[in-house]
């Protein structure tokens, strides 16, 4: 078992242990102080695959469970305007919880939720993805998407409780595994080249628990430096700009840690014809990408990233912020006039 303490606007635990689930409910009613009534929020697959593992887990709590269609298309104002619904229908009141259990997408939409029914209330993240472990479900962003764009439309609300199993990457498929290992990279490269090496040389599957904690501990440190995302937090956005694009362009058929993977590679590229690193660092990335089984190559052109990537929230103004590798293990962040983003994304696609 590993604990990271994150101390943001409120304090909470990150706790990674191999079948923590079954045990959930003795940690969220230390964590709650007592057993408030629970509002389950997860999606049909989740449900399931460990619905009744948690019901279990939740025995002696009060509970209610809304579930929706997996998926990023259903991350948006539709459903998360039902689950505020849910929340009213079911008496959920200022007392008690949302369990948010799933993925990103479920994460997402049930801290969006809990930040804002009853202009606020208290949630558990139960994250059963990669990525969701090792990114989304620690930091305290929450968002859903809007026509728009990704994560257009968010708040910053921390969880009281993150409870990581690794037990349950072991039903995910290969290329949902696969996903999550981009956002494994990006901590690599961003800040801890030993990490980085270590996924070159070993199977992560046998060593999630380390690494996970590993992810988790890097974003503790930044967002207990920068929880707003005012400055150093941008770092976690390595690969991200052209990502967003990538997704929407590809009407959210490519997911979101294959899409990341080739954002870091433009990136990469791309500071490479800046002066900026070597040809060396995309190579890592590329080899570690594909050790992964995550494409390098984005499908799409520089005028379609650009397209998409001047409404992304990470513009601000004339200028948009790149996160930049000088090498692996260091990033920085450069800031760039738009009118130069085309021909940025266009150098780096080479």
């Amino acid at each position: 078992m590993k604990t990271v303490k994150v101390s943001a606007s409120s304090e909470y635990d990150v706790i990674v242990s191999c079948g923590i689930l079954q045990s959930a409910g003795e940690y969220i009613e230390k964590a709650l102080g007592g057993r408030p009534r629970l509002a389950v929020i997860t999606d049909d697959i989740v449900d399931s695959l460990h619905g009744e593992t948690l019901e279990r887990a939740l025995c002696g709590f009060d509970i209610v469970k809304f579930v929706f269609k997996n998926g990023e298309e259903s991350k948006n104002i539709n459903t998360y305007g039902e689950i505020l619904e849910f929340l009213s229908e079911n008496s959920i009141t200022r007392a008690d919880a949302i369990v948010a259990f799933g993925g990103g997408v479920t994460g997402d939409m049930a801290g969006f939720a809990a930040s804002t029914f009853l202009r606020g209330i208290r949630f558990v993240q139960i994250p059963t993805t990669l990525l969701a472990m090792v990114d989304s479900s620690v930091g305290g962003k929450t968002a859903i998407d809007l026509r728009g764009g990704k994560n257009l439309c968010g708040t910053f609300w921390q969880p009281s409780l993150v409870l990581c199993d690794p037990l349950l990457l072991d039903t995910l498929p290969p290329e949902i595994f696969s996903d999550g290992m981009a956002e494994v990279i990006k901590y690599g490269v961003i800040r801890d080249c030993e990490l980085f090496e270590k996924l070159l040389s070993v199977n992560v599957r046998e060593d999630s628990e380390d690494v996970i904690a590993a992810c988790v501990s890097i974003k503790r440190d930044i967002v207990n430096e920068d929880e707003r995302d005012t400055g150093v937090r941008a770092l976690l956005n390595f690969g991200h700009t052209a990502a967003h694009g990538i997704e929407k362009l590809s009407d959210y058929k490519i997911s979101h840690g294959r899409a990341v993977g080739m954002g870091m590679m433009i990136a990469a590229k791309g500071a490479e014809r800046l002066g900026i690193c070597s040809p060396e660092v995309s190579e890592q990335i590329k080899k570690a990408l594909e050790k992964y089984s995550l494409t390098p190559n984005c499908p799409f052109d520089a005028v379609g990233l650009c397209d998409c990537a001047l409404s992304d929230k990470k513009r601000a103004g004339d200028s948009i912020t790149l996160v930049l590798p000088e090498k692996v293990g260091n990033a920085v962040l450069y800031k760039i006039n738009i009118e130069s983003l085309s021909k940025f994304f266009a150098e780096g696609l080479e």
